[in-house]
C-alpha cells in the first residue's frame, strides 16, 4: 500500500517548472523536489491548499492511494 504523488504530472500538465511552482508556493526547490518524490512524511493543509491554487486543481489531483 503506498500513497502516490503526482505533482509533477501536473506540473507537467500544467507546463510549470519546479523553480516557477517553489516559488509560488513561497520554498526551497529542495523542498518542492521532496514532495514531488513522495519523501515528505506529510504535507501541511496550507501547503496543500497553495499546490492546488497554483496547479489549479483538487488535492485528489495531486495524491493517489494504490493497494
Amino acid at each position: 500500500m503506498a500513497i502516490i504523488v503526482n505533482i509533477d504530472v501536473m506540473m507537467a500538465r500544467r507546463k510549470m517548472k519546479s523553480k516557477d511552482l517553489a516559488q509560488a508556493l513561497g520554498i526551497t526547490e529542495a523542498n518542492l523536489s521532496i514532495l514531488k518524490t513522495g519523501k515528505a512524511k506529510g504535507v501541511r493543509f496550507n501547503t496543500l491548499e497553495s499546490l492546488c491554487k497554483a496547479l489549479d486543481c483538487q488535492p485528489g489531483d495531486l495524491l493517489e492511494f494504490r493497494d
